[in-house]
């Protein structure tokens, strides 16, 4: 386009040091630029040296005119030179696949080295602003007499500012209208030109100067008014133009309308902001910043039309940006602070997948049309979290519609910085802990449980509501229930038991194990798992812990339960895959921080294997079976609700769970009330909500949107091992009756004696076979022997019984293997 480089090649300095000075700016860059480096001439000493002293005489001279009190002479020496600036400028936050989430930061951005800017952006910027930039040593002589003139005749306290005047006035943050300032901003421009070189000088001025619409610094502004960037080079397709690049530097003037003027953005006060791009084009020709005849072919160019006041990238508006508050926690885990963060500079991109994300929303948000929720109440809510078991990374998380209000998936406030609630209870749900527990004793899912026994202290195990009658039909009976069905049906006594005998700790302890870090006591108290120790944990938890009664975070649960679908190993969850940091001399983005990549196995993988295969029965249960036979593991929970005191109530659910996965994806819902709790019913608004209810279709439905959008193949869980002692002595149920005799037979009769048999002996026969008939309902004993062992079943007592398998207070230390 006829541009040139601006003050030829940069020169490198640090703050403190003297910087040479470039050649010329382009074809009309004559004479030394910037300070006088260690190697200067005798004649450029005396030139920097007679430069000094005028300035502290224009300095003593506008004090002098204007009043002033400060001495003088030694002004010029007493004036620090302030280090440059490290501007404030935005994060990006990415999803997984480097599409924009959100910018975050006060102040909208984006850093960029001098050196690859595109020069023709940094002539028009010199042009509009200061088109002697590259020639004079940093202050304008004329501006300040004619300052010190206004002063003595009654004008205008401000003077002509050069760019470098500009940029002292902002590194050292010198904000009052008064002659001092513009003292001061003179002599520390003057430093500033004796340090660093012109390149290095409008590299900061470019990254700091505001070009109006909320854009800071030469890139935002681009972006914004021309949606292009400043470092595609010159001639390249995407590239800033001269005459686009004069709009930006024409705005700088006065970027927003005051009571006087309406500034020079296009949109605003196209008239003015057209004449100013004129005189940026004509200076630009003028100091053969451009060809004339790209100068004659001048045309203004559209300009974006300024976008409404609502943050388009903050995702103020929108569910997702409940994330951002787990991406404020984590890059604090991570050792950046606050004040790293509001500096700005980092790229950070999440686990967060944008499709997974999609699944999430639409399955768990009222929003949607096609989510079980939207026909449901206002005050129902649902969390929906989906997870890479084989990484920890958080592909998908819906934790409510208002990103500004609760987070119904971790109960995270908005800052990340603590916990804005105490989660809710599990349920069922929790089982998979208990089972795990169990296992890690031995305990098989062949070992036979009684649930006519009554908890430690008196009182009834509840039975998922089922009658004494109905519970293990397809077993023994309720005092000779297996663990297995009672682990699909969600019969509760089994795992009160469990807990009674290897100790409510231990649970605690396999809940830790696979990801649980906080649990709350019946006072309201949240228990900081990874702080405390089994005694505590003794001491705030009863045997419910077992089959889920204190609450916990829906997030910390989901982390458990990948553990499980990955057979026992445990990644912790995350949302952050990568943090870049750009360095602000290359412009470039560096690694800076990443992810934890490796796993702890916790749980033994055969015992996983066991505990797989009887989550792999209850989806079929459930009827939440995926489609194409794709195989899952599940587990439903529904706790009780509660009246305002804390009292069990029958009119309906609490919390509603649905947990489990496949093996590329464990999926954790969780549906209660909004806010406050509430008696949970079905859309039909009669029947009462249970995890395998509407959790358990927003669970499917999740699932299978991901496999679809994600094209995942189907994967099998290992086959399963079973594992454990079904003898074990933590078991309390019944033993199963002795089978029945063998019918007695009648010796068979010889052929021949039948065949002798005249027509009375036939007769007689048949009297003897209804002789047998009666010997056998008057003989056979095994029925009454039946009803003499279920009376003595009916009246034993607990205290181990003949009859019994095992008895029914478990002993409280564990048994050998």
């Amino acid at each position: 386009m006829g541009s040139a480089a601006v003050g030829g090649r940069a020169v490198v300095a640090r703050p403190g040091s003297e910087g040479g000075g470039g050649s010329g700016g382009g074809k009309g860059g004559k004479g030394k630029l910037g300070g006088v480096s260690t190697g200067d001439s005798k004649a450029a000493k005396k030139r920097r040296r007679r430069a000094n002293v005028l300035t502290s005489a224009a300095a003593i001279l506008l004090i002098l005119v204007g009043g002033g009190t400060v001495a003088g002479t030694y002004f010029f020496d007493d004036v620090e030179l302030p280090a440059p600036k490290t501007e404030d400028q935005s994060n990006v936050v990415m999803f997984s696949n480097g599409a924009e989430l959100a910018r975050l930061g006060e102040q909208n951005r984006t850093v960029v080295a001098q050196t690859q800017i595109n020069p023709v952006v940094q002539h028009a910027v010199a042009a509009a602003e200061d088109k002697n930039f590259y020639h004079h040593n940093g202050i304008d002589m004329k501006g300040i007499l004619r300052a010190a003139w206004n002063n003595f005749t009654g004008g205008d306290k401000q003077g002509a500012s050069t760019i470098t005047q500009q940029y002292a006035r902002h590194a050292a943050d010198l904000k009052d209208i008064s002659y001092n300032r513009k003292l001061r901003e003179a002599v520390i421009a003057r430093k500033l030109e004796s340090t660093y070189s012109k390149d290095q000088i409008m590299g900061f001025y470019l990254n700091y100067v505001y070009l109006g619409r909320g854009y800071n610094g030469i890139e935002a502004a681009a972006k914004g008014y021309f949606g292009k960037s400043v470092v595609t080079p010159e001639g390249q397709k995407g590239a800033v133009t001269p005459y686009e690049a004069a709009v930006l530097a024409s705005i700088i003037k006065q970027p927003e309308p005051s009571a006087t003027h309406l500034g020079y953005d296009p949109a605003k006060n196209p008239v003015d902001a057209k004449d100013r791009w004129e005189y940026t084009m004509k200076n630009m020709v003028e100091m053969n910043w451009i060809s004339p005849e790209v100068y004659a072919a001048r045309k203004y160019p559209v300009v974006k039309a300024p976008s409404s006041n609502v943050c388009k990238t903050c995702k103020d508006d929108s569910a997702t940006g409940i994330i951002l508050r787990h991406v404020y926690a984590e890059l604090a885990e991570m050792g950046i602070s606050p004040t790293e963060f509001q500096r700005g500079g980092l790229q950070v991109t999440t686990t967060i997948d944008q499709k997974v994300q999609a699944a999430a929303e639409k399955a768990g948000s009222r929003k949607s049309k096609t989510s079980p929720m939207h026909d449901l109440p206002k005050t129902y809510q649902a969390a929906v979290i989906g997870i890479d078991p084989k990484t920890g990374r958080v592909l998908g998380y819906y934790g409510g519609d208002n990103p500004q209000g609760t987070d119904y998936g971790s109960y995270l406030n908005g800052t990340g910085t603590g916990l804005s609630g105490a989660g809710q209870s599990p349920g069922s749900t929790f089982k998979i802990y208990t089972l795990a527990a169990g296992l890690r004793e031995g305990i098989s899912f062949d070992t036979t449980w009684n649930g006519k026994l009554e908890r430690n202290g008196g009182g009834k195990i509840s039975n998922a509501g089922a009658e004494d009658d109905a519970v293990c039909q397809n077993g023994g009976g309720i005092e000779r229930c297996k663990l297995e069905e009672a682990t699909i049906q969600s019969y509760n006594f089994p795992f009160y038991w469990i807990a009674d005998g290897i100790g409510a700790s231990k649970v605690v302890q396999a809940a830790k194990d696979a990801g649980v870090r906080h649990l709350v006591n019946n006072d309201g108290k949240i228990i900081d798992l990874n702080n405390t120790d089994a005694e505590t944990w003794k001491k705030n938890f009863s045997e419910e812990v077992a089959f889920g009664q204190f609450r916990v975070l829906p997030l910390e649960h989901a982390e458990g339960v990948a553990t499980i679908v990955n057979q026992g190993e445990r990644h912790e969850a995350h949302f952050i895959k990568s943090v870049k940091k750009m360095d602000e001399t290359t412009g470039k983005f560096a690694n800076y921080k990443s992810e934890l990549g490796k796993g702890k196995q916790v749980f033994d993988k055969a015992q996983m294997s066991d505990l797989e295969g009887v989550m792999a029965k209850i989806p079929d249960h459930a009827k939440n079976v995926l489609k194409d036979g794709r195989q899952s593991i599940a587990k439903s929970g529904t706790w009780e609700y509660q009246d305002s005191s804390g009292k069990s109530s029958k009119n309906g659910s609490g919390d509603t769970w649905f947990v489990g996965g496949i093996p590329q994806l464990a999926a954790t819902v969780w549906v209660g009330g909004a806010g406050n709790r509430l008696a949970l019913k079905e859309k039909d608004g009669t029947s009462d909500m249970f995890g395998s209810g509407t959790p358990a279709q927003i669970w499917e439905d999740f699932i299978e949107a991901v496999t679809d959008a994600l094209d995942m193949q189907k994967e099998e869980f290992p086959a399963r091992q079973q594992t454990g002692d079904p003898n074990s002595t933590f078991a309390n149920g019944k033993a199963a009756p002795p089978p029945p005799p063998a019918p007695t037979e009648e010796p068979q009769q010889e052929q021949e004696q039948q065949d002798n048999q005249d027509q009375n002996q036939d007769d007689n026969a048949g009297d003897n076979d209804d002789g047998d008939q009666d010997q056998d309902q008057d003989g056979d004993q095994d029925p009454d022997q039946d009803d003499d062992d279920q009376d003595q079943d009916d009246n034993d007592d607990g205290n181990n019984q003949p009859g019994t398998q095992a008895p029914t207070t478990s002993p409280t230390t564990t048994p050998p293997n």
